[in-house]
């Protein structure tokens, strides 16, 4: 298929771009290339629009029909980046045709037709983002010591768990037969890895809920082996269960994991994944209702659910995170399938106890580790987004990603100073995990971006975020390196709403954009202020060492100019055998005897 069959008006003058925050629409040219929808104008100071068409979540028609004669029509794009845009167009046939291309363009099932295997960077890569964060090098420390961890490839053809990656780090003790035992025993073969080792040693794997097909025997050897290899000196571990409880929800039996300890944190009470994207549609459904009142606002947000599973994931969190970091206790996180409520609370433990995870390339880590060799579907997953009607998606599709990035942003809220980072870099990974021109979100696992070429057929996302004029605009101004944990308030009072994201497009974040500039250039005085006083301070001491030399050196002279004064004095005084002074003399008594 060529893109040239898609597109049957290239090129159209005298579109109406109408925008959320704008008052007045443009008037511009509308080009449609393979992967953008492009409105430019002539004006001065009017933005063009460069459109991703993987960006655009539904395409709505509103024909203007006058006197039963089609007079043209208007194209509402509802976007992944959750803006909304409208085009006026006034000729019935390029109506047609423009809508219908732009339907099409946004659905491309090939994946290799999407933009990153077409998008040639204009700059110089100065490292690759896809080598950066591979296992060997993640848990390099863990792996040099060599007596309790390894590096396993019984994985390098994807047939023991299709949805984890080639390379994997498991407990010493446990043979490659082992795992692919439990692997069997475990919902999709996501049988139990290592996912964070605390400072203090406590572990954390990760791992799906043991199967519950009938004739799937229910008990597994080497699960149990694989669990029990990582207790070491505590006597006893955590097994989390983040899904709900029914008949979706298994978990290991008490009697053959005596030393393991059941614990169900369910971050919502849903039966599929897609109950969250659900719950993000009527979140957005509120915040894109301007006209709505106080009280019917506040309604609405209660009944979206979505602060509820963002408090529900940020306290499973805190939970794990004080077995781990409190009790010294090994951990397994699991729930359903280990894709979606497993992956966003074994994420935000890290940052709760690493401080690492709270840098830019620290998140970067995070993000590859958990969620890209995790075997997280993005592809899956967000092929839809919140404007898709119920009946238009896939059940698979999901906002689980969105969730974990609001649960950062909580957590960066409660300690604006403890991150390397702000909202910015959390926006950004959300766009990128929708539509983007690097390919790092390609693909529902490694399997699949090794079968696409990902790595030499695509640009990385971490690529171009590491760059230095990128990574400036992405500095949290107010950040001081904090290397303690940091503990979160799941009081629901302390949860706030990510504006940020989810109202920018329709209340002005202008001011906003205004307070933080003011803050950036209070920090950057501050931090010029403190070099000066640095310099001021150096140069104080550079004086004080040449005034003490000095000094030195004027009472070494004084000293002897003295002592030759003393010298010549005592040789014009001295009686020598004259006879003419008086001697003083004492007695063995000590009286004094005077002679002449």
């Amino acid at each position: 298929m060529e893109f040239a069959e898609l597109i049957l008006t290239p090129k159209l003058d005298g579109v109406l771009l109408y925008d959320q925050l704008s008052d007045r629409p443009i008037d511009g040219t509308l080009c449609i290339t393979g992967h953008h929808l492009i409105l430019s104008t002539r004006k001065e100071g009017a933005q063009e629009l460069w459109l991703l068409h993987q960006n655009i979540d539904l395409v709505e028609r509103k024909p203007n029909i006058v006197n039963n004669i089609l007079e043209g029509g208007t194209i509402i794009l509802k976007c992944k980046d959750l803006r909304i845009i409208a085009l006026k167009i006034a000729s019935p046939q390029e109506y047609f045709n423009i809508s219908n291309s732009i339907e099409q363009l946004s659905n491309l099932e090939e994946t290799r037709m999407l933009y990153p295997f077409f998008y040639i960077p204009m700059y110089n890569i100065l490292e690759d983002g896809y080598s950066l964060y591979r296992p060997e090098q993640e848990f390099g420390k863990l792996l040099a010591n060599g007596d309790e961890w390894r590096l396993t490839t019984v994985n390098s053809s994807y047939q023991v768990c299709p949805t984890y990656g080639a390379r994997l780090v498991v407990a010493r003790s446990i043979t490659d037969e082992q795992i692919i035992q439990s692997a069997a025993f475990r919902d999709g073969g996501r049988f139990p890895v290592l996912s964070y080792r605390h400072a203090n040693g406590a572990v954390m794997l990760r791992s799906a809920q043991p199967l519950a097909a009938p004739g799937v025997t229910k008990r597994c050897r080497a699960d149990e082996a694989i669990l029990n290899a990582v207790l070491g000196r505590s006597k006893k571990g955590f097994i989390f269960d983040t899904w709900a409880k029914g008949k979706s929800s298994t978990t290991e039996t008490d009697q053959h994991y005596s030393q393991w300890k059941k614990v169900t944190r369910p971050i919502g009470q849903f039966s599929s994944v897609s109950a969250l994207l659900d719950s993000f549609i009527k979140l957005m459904e509120a915040c894109n209702d301007v006209q709505c009142s106080s009280d019917k606002w506040l309604t609405r947000l209660e009944l979206s659910g979505w602060l509820g599973f963002v408090l529900n994931a940020l306290n499973a969190a805190c939970v794990v995170a004080q077995c781990l970091d409190q009790e010294g206790s090994p951990v397994l996180v699991h729930g359903g399938k280990g894709l979606d409520t497993t992956l966003v609370v074994t994420s935000l433990v890290q940052i709760i106890l690493n401080p690492d995870s709270r840098t830019i390339r620290g998140l970067q880590a995070l993000i590859d580790r958990e969620w890209l060799q995790g075997g997280y579907p993005f592809s899956t997953r967000h092929k839809h987004s919140c404007y898709t009607p119920t009946n238009q998606r896939r059940k698979s599709s999901s906002a689980t990603f969105l969730l974990f990035l609001d649960c950062v942003y909580q957590l960066y809220a409660q300690f604006p100073c403890s991150f390397e980072y702000d909202h910015r870099l959390l926006v950004t990974m959300f766009e990128h995990s929708y539509f983007s021109q690097y390919g790092t979100f390609l693909g529902d696992c490694e399997r699949d971006r090794v079968q696409l070429k990902v790595t030499t057929r695509t640009t990385s996302l971490w690529s171009h975020l590491n760059r230095p004029e990128v990574v400036k605009s992405l500095l949290n101004p107010l950040y001081e390196p904090n290397p303690a944990v940091i503990w979160p308030s799941v009081a629901p009072i302390s949860i706030v709403l990510w504006s940020e994201l989810y109202t920018r497009w329709s209340i002005d974040q202008s001011q906003l954009k205004i307070n933080f500039g003011h803050i950036q250039a209070l920090v950057s005085r501050e931090k010029d202020l403190r070099s000066r006083v640095i310099k001021l301070r150096r140069q104080l001491a550079d004086l004080q060492r040449e005034y003490q030399i000095v000094r030195s050196e004027k009472n070494g002279n004084d000293s002897e100019e003295l002592h030759h004064h003393h010298h010549r004095h005592a040789e014009m005084d001295d009686p020598g055998d004259d006879g003419d002074e008086e001697s003083v003399s004492s007695d063995a008594l000590g009286s004094k005897v005077r002679s002449r």
